[in-house]
């Protein structure tokens, strides 16, 4: 054994490693949109999670992905434990997919020449070569990430490659004799070097491939494999549990706490079942027999498969042992403490469930913004101490989560390809701006509000009857903006700019005709400035609107260089039928009530004064 034959082997390693995180990345790039949606229609039965955590890993090639993403969706409300318990379990029948992939090593071409197809000899460079061709030189839709995968695939082939010849080599000095002969007569330290390999690279699957490289010594027999395999097992599940409750809230630290507690049973199942095998006489042939890299992969598959099996329907138990374990998190009454929970960086490692994610919490500030504005137009008219207090404190989270959701989305923006997932990234951080400074205005009108009601003034019934018209408006605005925000719904954003433009009318209306009953004397001067105030903020929130529309209309009609000026330009010189008879339904409703109103009551208070 000589220095270079340990550095081809860590070299081998290394790429074998790295060639897992490439094709694992690539895939978990391409499929986490349909991940996500697959994910929310997940039902009570823990038999469809089941095989959703089972696919979900095969496709993703990473069980600790697949939980750490489960428990991110439980944090967020979009999956209930009891759910995530049946994925918990499939992932990890899931993740021996992987194994399966490895055990390509031992397909044996002088049989067919079809075959040798087959053999990483011939995967390796031949994956290479169509990674490097959809990466560089041709392009189409996920040509990156699908070459990607394919180059991934190529190394971790070549890593094995690598590995197996140094393993061969070193097999030769008798350096593997001793190791193996020692993990036979203690288990124990088979049991803890798999542990601690697992634990250190943070996956199973890793791992089980290392030693699926090592069978290639012809020394590693059934028992010797088992107990390695046993702390592989359990060293993974350490490691998810961690992952999960970093940082973490009750009920995503409850899901590592369920994948812990799994695999523990797990373990003790099938040292139950090898040892009654064995003590009948099952077993005997099979103990003491060489295990090729096939061979460790059927085992692996064979205990998760079958400890699902018998373990599945003990998901109620499961879930109750953890809620006595881990207790829950204090009552803080902080309104959006379920969506910031939702802002997990784990789901960094799925783009698309990060910006759903980020969605769930920005769709919150738009309902609790929106909330606010209607509110607030109403204690002008009939002032509330306690609708003043609860926008303060509404604005107070408003902000809170406009800080978290902006750091977040600008973390996540490096991890993401330029494209739709970009477009839509911005278009949060965008929204985020907007609905923040409609909450800002909603607590500006709260102190015109406050004002007056300090002074011991108020707005006469007419201003009253023209706010009450302005607050209709703008509650359809709001309506709609929200709707076109939270649904992506390119109609609902359409409608938004033309009933803007006669907020606009209406309130250039308001204004003059407030002017005239602060010269005629029906209003006081500091009432009258209290409402020409309350007009601007109304004006502003409108405008807020109008550009969450134009951003919506921009990422919903695929023009994310879309002019803003322009085309809103190009709507009010009359170029789009649409906004112009939307525009003329709007103005006949909101500015025919405000005529009414200034002809019926304004008569009255020139009588009256």
């Amino acid at each position: 054994m000589s220095i270079f034959n340990v550095i081809s082997l860590l070299g081998g390693l290394a790429l074998f490693l790295y060639g897992m995180r490439v094709m694992g990345d690539g895939l978990k790039k391409g499929s986490s949109a349909t991940f996500k949606r697959a994910m929310e229609k997940v039902t009570n039965n823990p038999f469809v999670g089941f095989l959703l955590g089972a696919l979900v890993t095969a496709i993703i090639q990473s069980s600790t992905a697949t939980i750490v993403l489960a428990s991110g969706l439980v944090a967020a409300g979009i999956l209930t434990l009891h759910q995530s318990v049946g994925i918990i379990i499939g992932a990890n029948v899931g993740t021996t997919i992987t194994g399966q992939i490895i055990r390509l090593m031992d397909v044996n071409a002088d049989s067919s020449p079809v075959l040798q197809f087959f053999q990483p000899s011939t995967l390796a460079p031949l994956a290479a070569v169509i990674g490097i061709l959809l990466i560089a030189f041709i392009h189409f839709k996920n040509s990156d990430t699908i070459g990607s995968v394919a180059m991934g695939f190529g190394i971790l082939f070549t890593g094995l490659l690598s590995m197996t010849a140094a393993v061969s080599d070193l097999s030769a000095s008798g350096a593997f004799d001793s190791l193996f002969l020692t993990f036979a007569s203690k288990p124990l330290l088979g049991f803890l070097a798999g542990l601690a390999v697992a634990f250190i690279l943070q996956s199973s699957s890793a791992t089980i491939g290392i030693v699926q490289s090592l069978s290639m010594t012809g020394m590693l027999t059934f028992s010797t494999v088992v107990p390695i395999l046993l702390g592989i097992y359990l060293g993974d599940a350490a490691t998810t549990t961690i992952v999960c409750s970093i940082g973490a809230k009750a009920e995503p630290r409850r899901v590592g706490l369920i994948q812990l507690m799994y695999n523990i049973g797990k373990i003790l199942l099938i040292v139950l079942g090898v040892v009654l095998l064995h003590q009948f006489g099952v077993i005997d042939r099979l103990w003491d027999t060489v295990v090729t890299s096939g061979g460790i992969a059927n085992t692996s598959s064979v205990f998760n498969i079958a400890c699902a099996i018998l373990l599945l329907p003990t998901t109620g138990a499961l879930e109750r042992i953890s809620k006595r374990v881990v207790k829950d998190d204090p009552i803080s009454g902080r309104k959006p403490a379920l969506e910031l929970a939702s802002l997990d960086k784990a789901f960094y490692k799925s783009p698309a469930l990060a910006l759903s994610s980020a969605n769930l919490v920005v769709s919150r500030m738009a309902d609790m913004s929106s909330a606010s504005v209607r509110t607030a137009l109403n204690n002008l008219i009939e002032y509330s101490q306690g609708a003043a207090d609860t926008i303060a404190e509404d604005e107070d989270y408003i902000d809170e989560m406009a800080d978290k959701t902006s750091n977040y989305l600008a973390n996540l923006l490096p991890l993401i390809d330029v494209g739709r997932g970009n477009d839509e990234l911005n278009f949060y951080l965008n929204c985020v701006t907007e609905f923040e400074r409609i909450g800002d205005h909603a607590v500006n009108l709260t102190e015109n509000a406050d004002d007056l009601q300090e002074h011991g003034g108020s707005f006469s019934e007419i201003a009253k009857e023209e706010l009450k018209i302005a607050a209709d408006a703008l509650t359809e605005i709001l309506g709609y903006t929200c709707t076109a925000f939270k649904e992506k719904d390119l109609m609902a954003a359409r409608h938004i700019e033309p009933i803007e433009e006669v907020m606009d009318d209406l309130v250039s209306d308001m204004r003059e005709h407030h002017l005239v009953r602060l010269r005629d004397g029906l209003c006081s001067i500091y009432t009258g400035f209290a409402f020409l105030d309350a007009l601007v903020n109304i004006e502003r929130i409108a405008d807020q609107c109008s550009n969450i529309g134009v951003h919506t209309v921009a990422l919903m009609g695929g023009n994310e260089n879309l002019n803003a000026h322009d085309y809103i330009k190009d709507l009010h010189m009359g170029k789009d039928a649409f906004f112009n008879s939307e525009y003329e339904r709007a103005r006949e409703e909101y500015i025919g009530r405000l005529s009414h109103v200034i002809q019926t009551m304004g008569q009255e208070a020139v009588q009256e004064a």
